[in-house]
């Protein structure tokens, strides 16, 4: 535990948070406050919560909160389904966020799976 940089789960969580701020950043996306604010803070909240469950004492406190994190996953999927409704984003962006989304939370049941074992 405490080495959630080197997780890489983690890092591909962080890079997806980077890509969403970037892409919420420019038109349209940036003037729709709702939208831009929601996608936003559930993709930072994903590598936040598997930093955060990575950090505390027990694999049941952890494994808490990378439940949280794949829960976040979801959300970023469903307002980038959203997004490309709507033609904030094209169907390249959203292929990329979807697959994004699929892999961090495949990798999040993975260590799920990983933690309870020692439970």
């Amino acid at each position: 535990m405490g080495k959630f940089m080197d997780l890489n789960v983690w890092r591909r969580a962080k890079d997806l948070a980077v890509f969403v701020y970037r892409l919420t950043g420019k038109a349209p996306f940036n003037s729709d406050f709702s939208l831009r604010d929601q996608i936003r803070s559930a993709a930072v909240s994903i590598p936040s919560n598997i930093a955060e469950g990575d950090e505390l004492d027990t694999n049941k406190q952890a494994i808490k909160h990378f439940y949280i994190a794949k829960g976040s996953s979801a959300e970023v999927l469903t307002q980038s389904v959203i997004a490309v409704e709507i033609r904030y984003i094209d169907s390249e962006t959203f292929e990329y966020i979807k697959k994004e989304c699929l892999r961090i939370s495949s990798m999040l049941m993975r260590l799920i799976k990983a933690r309870s074992k020692s439970l």
